[in-house]
């Protein structure tokens, strides 16, 4: 089994070498973007829908100790 800190100093050093491709980055954003237009998930018909529950669980995760 791979040791927490041999991982993470592989991953930083894999993250150094990988090269930000922003126009292929802007194309998937664009990409799903029409995809959730055609879903009609977007534009949202009310944007205040479902507020409640996201702040019931937001209260629910901030209560949480972060020793836990």
């Amino acid at each position: 089994m791979i040791k927490a800190k041999e991982f993470r100093e592989f991953e930083l050093a894999l993250l150094k070498k990988e090269k930000i491709d922003t126009k292929r980055n802007i194309k998937i954003l664009e990409a799903l973007y029409e995809e959730a237009v055609a879903l009609g998930v977007i534009p949202l018909r009310d944007p205040l829908d479902g507020l409640d529950v996201d702040l019931r669980i937001a209260k629910v995760v901030n209560s949480v100790s972060k020793a836990s």
